[in-house]
């Protein structure tokens, strides 16, 4: 479920700093180092939890059917447009009164079509995650995080100390969304 890194927001120098605290560094010489494992240990928080954890733009693609479907990501926050797109990949935007949504108490995004114009797919955008910025990001997964990025750190030389502190599960796995295929 993870996106590339490069599709996270800029981190904030503030968890740069927390990363560096953790793993008691008084200098910032490897910052850019400290960044990276920032956001492989968040890649590796949305893997783990199912959850996206900053709010961005997801764009999925899906049979055009006339029963309910489930978007991928999750939370979902608000779905933005919904396209016919034909064979010929010429996309063409369905008219409110073409289709349902819904979004239900536990964020995951539905569509459903009320009628087939012949297309096979439908483009879906939306914007999913649990929080805005990093600022807002629950305290037990900010944490599970910057353990993480420290672990990453700590050992980036090849020399592992018994792999990830359970730490870092422990304070994930309240957030954890399993879903069954």
């Amino acid at each position: 479920m993870s996106f590339p890194i490069a599709d996270w927001p800029d981190l904030p120098a503030a968890l740069i700093a927390e990363v560096r605290d953790f793993v008691r560094i008084d200098h910032q010489a490897d910052d850019a180092a400290i960044d990276a494992f920032v956001r492989s240990a968040a890649s590796l928080c949305e893997d783990f939890t199912g959850q996206m954890l900053i709010a961005r733009s997801v764009t999925d693609m899906l049979p055009a059917r006339r029963e309910w479907q489930k978007l991928k990501r999750l939370p979902v926050q608000s779905i933005v447009s919904v396209e016919a797109v034909g064979a010929d990949g010429i996309a063409a935007a369905f008219a409110v009164e073409d289709y349902a949504l819904d979004i239900d108490s536990d964020g995951i995004g539905w569509i459903r079509l009320h009628r087939s114009d012949g297309g096979s797919r439908i483009r879906v955008a939306y914007s999913a995650g649990l929080a805005t910025d990093w600022d807002e990001l629950p305290a037990g997964l900010r944490q599970g995080i910057v353990r993480m990025a420290g672990y990453l750190y700590a050992n980036r030389d090849g020399v592992d100390a018994g792999g990830p502190p359970s730490a870092v599960t422990a304070l994930w796995r309240p957030f954890r969304r399993m879903r069954m295929a």
